[in-house]
């Protein structure tokens, strides 16, 4: 069994473990991303809701765009968790293997890699 990967936020207030292996990762370039981390493109990974435990900070945790598609905090009803791959302590050892949303990219956002690239979600 592998060792669970660790995770913070900036502060150090919240602090999270995931139990490996993660389903996938990727790069959004969708504007809601864009806009909430400030950055071209959102690297995230998915592991089941099971994988995941909230270690410290619950009161610490905000949800902002509820119903917007941009919430960050996971939900009771959905069976996966989608985390930034920037709040990992640890190499969670997934690399991210494609891109979505590359229609809504910003016009500076230029694509170098050869990872497969999606119009909008991959299904």
């Amino acid at each position: 069994m592998k060792k669970p990967i660790h995770g913070s936020c900036l502060c150090g207030g919240v602090r999270f473990e995931v139990d490996p292996p993660f389903l996938q990762a990727s790069h959004c370039h969708c504007d809601r991303c864009r806009k909430h981390s400030g950055t071209a493109v959102c690297t995230q990974t998915r592991v089941l809701k099971e994988q995941f435990r909230l270690l410290q900070g619950e009161k610490l945790i905000k949800v902002y765009g509820k119903g917007e598609g941009a919430v960050k905090a996971y939900c009771v009803d959905c069976p996966q968790v989608s985390i930034r791959m920037g709040a990992f302590d640890d190499d969670p050892g997934i690399r991210p293997q494609f891109h979505t949303f590359v229609d809504c990219r910003a016009p500076w956002d230029e694509i170098t890699d050869d990872l497969p690239q999606y119009p909008e979600r991959r299904t």
